[in-house]
This record gives C-alpha cells, sequence and structure tokens, in this order.
C-alpha cells in the first residue's frame, strides 16, 4: 500500500510540479536563513575556541583604575612569569599637520604584549617598531577621517610622536569597539605621565605569560579576596572565552530568530498554496473515493506530496544557506574578534532541515484535512463542496493549531539567550500575526460590505478581487506586513535613538565641553572662549571621590556582609560637585533641596533616585566620603530625579556649596560652536594651549553614534531581507495560483468588451490597495512596537522617521505592483476557447 501511495502521488503531481516548486520557494529562503546563520554560529564559536588566548593576548591580567598598591604589586612580582604593562586614559590627540584635535583612547605600551596573536598593522612592522621609534600606532579609521599619513606627528599631552602606521586590529578590541573611541597606541615609557595627574581617569594592567603552563583561573581564585579588597579586577583566557562566547552567541541567536520569521512567512505560503491545490484536486480525490480508497489513503498521497515539498525545501534551502555563510562573516565584520574560517556545520544543516520540514508539514496538515471530508459525489457534482459530518474536524483542527503554536514556542526558546526571552518573542511574533490577520480581514469585509460608489468600474473591480472567493488576501497581507514591520521598527528604534542626540543641536544648548580643566586654568580657558566670540553656558566643578560608609557602616564591612546586597553604587568612584541651585535637568522627588552649608551639622547632600535605590538611603541618612584621604560626612536632605539625556552636567551626588569647595577638583566648561570650523579652532587653541585639557564635541558623538547604528541597522535588515523577499515569493505563488481564476476573468472582460488597459488596471488597483493595506499596516504596527521600545526600553522620547517610513511605504506598494503584474503577464492574450474548454 505504503508504494501505492508514493507512486500514485508521483504520478498525480505530473502537470503540477512547476506549481509545487514555485510553493517550495516560498519557505527555502527560510532555511537557507537558519543554516546560514546556526552554521556560522557553530564555526565562531570553534574560533573563539580555537584563539582564546589571542582573544586576551596573554594567560593573566590584572586591571585597577587606579595606580597598583605595594601589596598588588609584591603578588605581582611573586607571580612571575613574562609581565607586559599596559596604562589607558582618554585624551586629546594634537595633529599639527592640520591644526585639528580629536578626543581618542591612549594605549601605553610595554615590549611584549600581546603574548599571543599579533597587533595587525599597515606596514605589517609597524606594530612592533612603533615602541622603539617613539612612534604611535593610529586607528585606521581616524587617519583616513584626518587625512594623517604614515611620517605625521601627533602630539599626546606635551609630547609629540611620529606615526609609524595604521591600527587595524587588536586582540580584546573590534572595529565596532573602535568606533566608540578611535585607539592610539604609544610607548608606556614615553607616554607623558602629567596627565595622569590626581582626579585624572586611567586604567592600569598588567599582562602575564607563564611557561610553566599553571592555571590562572586558580590563581585567581586564591587571590581573589586580596584582589576584589583592593579593587583590581582579573581576566583569563577561560573568562575571555567565556564572555565572548556568551554575548556572539545571543548576537547570532538573535539574528537566527530573525531569519526563523523568513520560515514561518514561507510555511503560511505553503499552507495557502496547499489550500488551493487541494480545492483544485477535488475531483481526483472524489474519483479515488469511488474507486474504493478511503479517505486516509487520499490523505496519505497528499501528506506525501507535501512531505516531498518539504524534503526538496529543505535541500535547497541547506545549499543556499551554505553558500550564504560565507557571507555572514562579512555582514558581521565589524562585530567580531576574531576570523571566522568556512566550514559547513553538518548538526546545523541537519537542524535547518528538520525545521524546514517540521514547519512546512505542521503548517501544510491544517489544509490537507480537508481531503478526508471529500466525498465520492463530488465526482459526479462539480459544487458539491466538502462538510465535516461531525464536530471532529474542528477538534483536530485546535489540536493542530496548539501543535504548531508549541513547536514555534520550543523553537523560538531554544534559539533565544534565555526562556523569557523566547517566551516574550514568541508572545509578540504570535500578536503581530493576529494584528496583521486581523487587518487583512477588516480591509475584505469593508470592501465586501460597503464599496464605493463614488469611483469608477475599474477602482471597484480591483478592490473586489481582495474579497473573490479563495483569494490570498490574508497571506499576503502576513507575508508583506510583517517584512515591512521588521525594517520599520529598525528604522524608528535607530531614529529614537539618534533623535537624543539631536536634541543637544538645538538652539542654545551647549554642545562642545571642555573637561579635566584645572583650577587655575579656568579663567584662562573662560578668556579663549569668549576672545572667539562663543558663549560660555556652564562652569562647574568635579570632585573625584568614594563612598566609606553608609548609614554609620564601613563599606568594608558591607562588602564582607554575605547577606548585604553589596551594588555597584556601593563600590563606583564618583565625581560629585557642589551648588546651591538646581540644574534645569533635576527634580526633587523627596524632601527639599538645602543649597548653602552653615558649617554647624552635617553637610546637606542631596542624592540621585536610582542610585538612592541601589544604597537603599532615604532622607535623613548619613553617607561619608573619601576625597583623596580626606573624610567628610553629609546628611541625604533631597532626592532628585535627573534628565540624563541633557546635554548638561549631572551628578549623582550635590553637595551643599560652601562645604566642598576647597577639595581637590577639576573643571567642567561647556560652550555652544554654530559651525564645525568654529568647533575645531577653539578646540585646537585650548589644547594647544592645555594639553592636559580634553574636549567632547557633540557632532562628533553623534557621527558615531549614526555610524554605529548604521551598522547595527544594516546587520538586522540584512536577516529581514529574508523575510521580505520570502513575502515577495508567497505574493508570486498566491498570484500564480490563482491565475486561472484571473485568466477567466479577464477573458470575460474581454469578451464583454474590456480592453488591456482596462484589465491591466484591474490588476494595477488590486496589487495597489494590496500593498497599501499591508505596507500601513506593517508601518503601524511598528509605531506601537517602537513606541513601547522607546518608553520602556531606551526610556527616550519617542522620534517618528517620516520621511524614511514614507519611503518604506512606497517601496513596498511599488514591489507589490511590480511582483504581481510580473506574474500576471500574458493573462489577457489567452482565448476564450481555451479558458471554456478548461472549464468543461
Amino acid at each position: 500500500m505504503l508504494k501505492w501511495l508514493i507512486t500514485f502521488s508521483w504520478r498525480d503531481s505530473r502537470g503540477s510540479r512547476a506549481k509545487l516548486l514555485l510553493f517550495v520557494t516560498s519557505m527555502v529562503l527560510g532555511v537557507a536563513a537558519l543554516v546560514s546563520i546556526n552554521s556560522f554560529g557553530d564555526n565562531l564559536k570553534r574560533a573563539i575556541d580555537a584563539e582564546s588566548k589571542t582573544l586576551l593576548g596573554a594567560d593573566l591580567s590584572f586591571e585597577s583604575g587606579k595606580p597598583f598598591s605595594d601589596s598588588i604589586e609584591s603578588i605581582i612580582d611573586s607571580l612571575g612569569g613574562t609581565q607586559s604593562r599596559r596604562t589607558s586614559f582618554s585624551s586629546m590627540a594634537y595633529f599639527p599637520k592640520s591644526n585639528t584635535t580629536r578626543l581618542a583612547t591612549i594605549r601605553g605600551h610595554e615590549p611584549g604584549f600581546p603574548f599571543y596573536g599579533t597587533i595587525e598593522s599597515d606596514p605589517p612592522e609597524a606594530a612592533s617598531t612603533y615602541l622603539s621609534d617613539n612612534g604611535a600606532l593610529i586607528d585606521a579609521t581616524l587617519m583616513a577621517q584626518y587625512d594623517i599619513a604614515v611620517g605625521d606627528s601627533v602630539r599626546i599631552g606635551t609630547k609629540s610622536y611620529t606615526v609609524s602606521g595604521k591600527l587595524i586590529q587588536t586582540p580584546r578590541e573590534t572595529a565596532a569597539i573602535m568606533l566608540f573611541s578611535p585607539r592610539i597606541y604609544i610607548p608606556l615609557v614615553a607616554m607623558d605621565t602629567t596627565l595622569l595627574s590626581a582626579g585624572s581617569r586611567a586604567d592600569y594592567e598588567v599582562y602575564f605569560q607563564f611557561a610553566d603552563e599553571r592555571d590562572a583561573d586558580e590563581l585567581v581564585e586564591v587571590l581573589s579576596d586580596t584582589l576584589r579588597a583592593q579593587e583590581v579586577r582579573t581576566d583569563t583566557v577561560e573568562e575571555e572565552r567565556a564572555n565572548w562566547d556568551r554575548s556572539l552567541t545571543n548576537l547570532y541567536r538573535f539574528l537566527g530568530l530573525v531569519g526563523f520569521m523568513s520560515l514561518l512567512l514561507g510555511s503560511l505560503g505553503v499552507a495557502s498554496s496547499i489550500h488551493v491545490y487541494i480545492r483544485q484536486r477535488i475531483q481526483t480525490v472524489a474519483v479515488l473515493r469511488v474507486y474504493g480508497a478511503s479517505s486516509y489513503q487520499t490523505f496519505a498521497i497528499y501528506l506525501i506530496q507535501a512531505t516531498g515539498m518539504g524534503l526538496l525545501g529543505a535541500v535547497l534551502g541547506s545549499v543556499i544557506g551554505v553558500g550564504l555563510q560565507s557571507v555572514v562573516p562579512v555582514v558581521l565584520g565589524d562585530f567580531l574578534p576574531v576570523h571566522v574560517d568556512f566550514r559547513v556545520s553538518w548538526s546545523s544543516v541537519f537542524m535547518g532541515s528538520a525545521m524546514g520540514v517540521g514547519v512546512t508539514l505542521l503548517f501544510a496538515l491544517l489544509p490537507l484535512l480537508e481531503v478526508r471530508n471529500i466525498p465520492p459525489l463530488a465526482a459526479l457534482r462539480s459544487d458539491f463542496a466538502p462538510e465535516e459530518k461531525d464536530g471532529r474536524g474542528k477538534k483536530e483542527k485546535w489540536v493542530l493549531l496548539g501543535i504548531m503554536a508549541l513547536f514555534v514556542t520550543a523553537f523560538a526558546i531554544i534559539q533565544a539567550p534565555t526562556i523569557l526571552i523566547g517566551l516574550g518573542y514568541s508572545a509578540a511574533v504570535a500578536a503581530v500575526f493576529a494584528l496583521l490577520a486581523l487587518a487583512a480581514t477588516t480591509v475584505m469585509r469593508v470592501l465586501a460590505a460597503k464599496p464605493p460608489s463614488n469611483v469608477s468600474y475599474v477602482v471597484k473591480q480591483g478592490m473586489a478581487n481582495l474579497h473573490r472567493p479563495h483569494n490570498q488576501t490574508l497571506m499576503m497581507m502576513l507575508a508583506l506586513g510583517f517584512g515591512t514591520f521588521l525594517v520599520s521598527t529598525m528604522i524608528i528604534s535607530e531614529s529614537t535613538l539618534l533623535g537624543q542626540l539631536s536634541l543637544a543641536s538645538t538652539e542654545g544648548k551647549p554642545n562642545l565641553v571642555f573637561y579635566d580643566v584645572q583650577p587655575s586654568q579656568v579663567d584662562s580657558v573662560i578668556s579663549m572662549i569668549e576672545t572667539a566670540n562663543l558663549p560660555v553656558l556652564d562652569e562647574v566643578a568635579m570632585i573625584s571621590m568614594r563612598l566609606s560608609s553608609v548609614k554609620g557602616k564601613s563599606i568594608e564591612s558591607l562588602r564582607e556582609d554575605t547577606t548585604f546586597n553589596f551594588s555597584w553604587a556601593h563600590r563606583r568612584e564618583y565625581r560629585s560637585t557642589y551648588r546651591d541651585v538646581l540644574a534645569e535637568s533635576e527634580v526633587v522627588v523627596e524632601g527639599s533641596f538645602e543649597g548653602t552649608y552653615s558649617g554647624s551639622c552635617l553637610i546637606p547632600l542631596s542624592v540621585e533616585h536610582d542610585v538612592a535605590q541601589q544604597l537603599d538611603v532615604t532622607i535623613g541618612d548619613s553617607l561619608s566620603f573619601n576625597i583623596q584621604g580626606v573624610d567628610i560626612s553629609g546628611r541625604i536632605t533631597s532626592i532628585r530625579e535627573v534628565d540624563w539625556r541633557r546635554m548638561q552636567t549631572n551628578f549623582f551626588f550635590v553637595f551643599a556649596d560652601g562645604a566642598i569647595n576647597d577639595a581637590p577638583a577639576f573643571h567642567v566648561v561647556m560652550s555652544r560652536t554654530e559651525t564645525t570650523e568654529e568647533s575645531a579652532l577653539i578646540q585646537a587653541g585650548v589644547v594647544r594651549t592645555y594639553p592636559n585639557i580634553s574636549s567632547i564635541d557633540i557632532s562628533v558623538v553623534l557621527t558615531i553614534f549614526e555610524a554605529i547604528f548604521s551598522k547595527i541597522s544594516f546587520v538586522v535588515q540584512f536577516m529581514a531581507l529574508f523575510s521580505i523577499i520570502t513575502g515577495l515569493l508567497v505574493l508570486s505563488g498566491a498570484v500564480m495560483i490563482s491565475r486561472f481564476q484571473r485568466i477567466e476573468e479577464s477573458v470575460l472582460l474581454k469578451t464583454l468588451g474590456a480592453s488591456r488597459k482596462i484589465v491591466l488596471q484591474i490588476m494595477t488597483t488590486e496589487y495597489l490597495v494590496l500593498g497599501v493595506a499591508a505596507a500601513v499596516t506593517g508601518v503601524g504596527l511598528s509605531l506601537i512596537a517602537g513606541w513601547g521600545v522607546s518608553r520602556f526600553v531606551f526610556e527616550a522620547d519617542f522620534v517618528v522617521p517620516f520621511y524614511s517610513l514614507l519611503i518604506l511605504t512606497a517601496s513596498v506598494v511599488g514591489l507589490t505592483i511590480a511582483v504581481g503584474q510580473l506574474n500576471s503577464r500574458g493573462i489577457y492574450d489567452k482565448e476564450a476557447l481555451e479558458v471554456l474548454r478548461k472549464e468543461t
């Protein structure tokens, strides 16, 4: 019987194999997306494991935000091995050739590092010669932006260095990381140490290589208490590997979830296609029933065909996915710390293929259930529709829908970083699909119930096509709408985040910040700004301090208390200020702000809301701080909410004026420029005079964030492209499977005197309305999603990029019309007799 079922399935498909192949193409890209992403993920994990030592560049590292104490230096000496030190800090780089400046991350190196892997430079020998030649390696992007060539000079602080070469790749850093702050490597021995004066931020690092292959993780475990007490961080090869593995796994798993959507869309297209295909096979099934075939045998015939479609789609998708695997590292190159070699991951191929076949079968089963209800009488009466004899069919459909939902949710949980994210992802996808389906149903009902009376016949007929029997409007709305939703949501999210930075460019707001200004330099810097006819919008002191006690309990005792929630707020360094008034970005939510100190009690202190929650303090509680060895105490008199998006100096702690005014501090001076030329000139002038001062141009920050988000957006849109193309394939398939209905309509219209132009206008109207409905629904849902993301994730003002969304909508509508017309070509040329013979 099985042999006969397979044989008949093959024979029955004759004459329809091209159509069945078209059905398959809608799920091929989904399989390809899964195979390519998961294969890349396996190869990435393999590359990280193989090059784990090059990620750190050493066997062990110690890192601290302050110079190592004598006790830590003793530990470093006792560990032995080969050692290399590095000091990193942010400072202005001045380029005399162009008289320009740029804030950069300066790394002062000793010879030796990295012990594993290499620093890639252009020319290659510059990676080693810069240490002996008093040279500098400069990030390649920075060199291109400022037209810097090898042999030019760069000044950092009071010292100048010859540019030895371009810095291309280094351990622990990717191209995306370097976009935030370009790197400049210089010899540690030639570094200007005045840039590391009191109040300056710097990271001090020492790297170890052990020839005896001792276990670095065990060393860290033994020394953990001592190092933690001295606020020394450690990193080992295993920790570095695990960190990269975790973050990059989350990245490719997320992309896999985006790719999975194209498989779901394709499977919906397959289900819709099989529904129409079964309708066209009613006569064949009825004849089989007349000759004695059971309902389950006829069901098995078309289930075998659906399985064959799934297998063929899985094979084609896997082949394409393996090919695309070589493209993924190029797309994600800026986010990768290692080179990922091409290698076929057979486990990923098997998983992607199994997912393709499984999802296709599950979605195909729903329309295949109708086969069992086709009676033998349908062989004699073409208008005899399948009927359900009892409620069993409905129950089976609900059970099948439940299985499909469980299957999709289970895969999302497997693919997502956490179970909660997987469940949330599944719920969000279900909600989007449900809303798209509701929108499609509403459109069809409105057009069917209230046809417009004041439009031409062409428009009426085109709209009527969207609710004709066995139409594919629902599937096409789901496919096109979801692809639009993905791309639109990314555009809105990007605009929302960039919009927060754009606020800094509004009239009157500061967009140029000078910091690390020493007290003796404040008046001179203000004078230079005013001489350049620029405004001084703010000047404020910043004092570095650390908490020493909370509510009378020392930080050391709280750290050792295993029952206490010791958080980031207890251990971090704070930069605080003093003033007698609130800033525009601050609102008191508890207590009252006291801006002056009389000297007769504890210093009045205002605390930011989130830090107050982390420290578990409220009005009246006491806090003590250590300022370079001097302890001061304050009493909380107010709790503030701070709008951190404002481009101004904001603080966690604000002391009353008159209490700590004489404490060691550096100052921040803020101004505003209207042109990049003004900004460049004043920055260069200040840095030439005072090399220790750094500055931030908000327009440069905005450019960096735009570059970062353009890269992230490109990655996500690359994956969303699978869904968009799948949607267009589903649209093509829907047009092709309803082609005979369109031919009938065309012949009838032509017989009644309609010209080719009128027929084409009717089709154009149909695709226009469909494209507009799908695009507007997708964009509308993305606006809701974008608002939710901006409100609850970014906590930012919602920004709507009207022009970008308008272009996206027009593009989707144009593609819908183009694909529909392309697949409908030649319909008008069919002869009436040919159609009538097929009908009879």
